[in-house]
């Protein structure tokens, strides 16, 4: 079975397992909303695609909250 972090998450935290804030955009701005609900100072932005090794293809950035928002 192929599923999306997202989805994982949804998964563990209906079982009561502690997910770290987070949501789904398909836009910068609901991105910008997405991180500006999490109140943390730098956020990850992830591709969410079924493949190995997004974080080497650029898949996966460390950005601060101001750079989003």
């Amino acid at each position: 079975m192929k599923i999306h972090e997202y989805q994982a998450k949804q998964i563990l935290k209906s079982y009561g397992v502690p997910v770290r804030k987070g949501g789904v955009a398909e836009t910068p701005e609901q991105a910008r909303m997405i991180a500006e609900g999490t109140g943390e100072k730098a956020i990850i932005v992830k591709a969410q695609i079924h493949a190995g090794e997004r974080g080497k293809g650029g898949g996966v950035k460390t950005v601060s909250h101001s750079d989003v928002v």
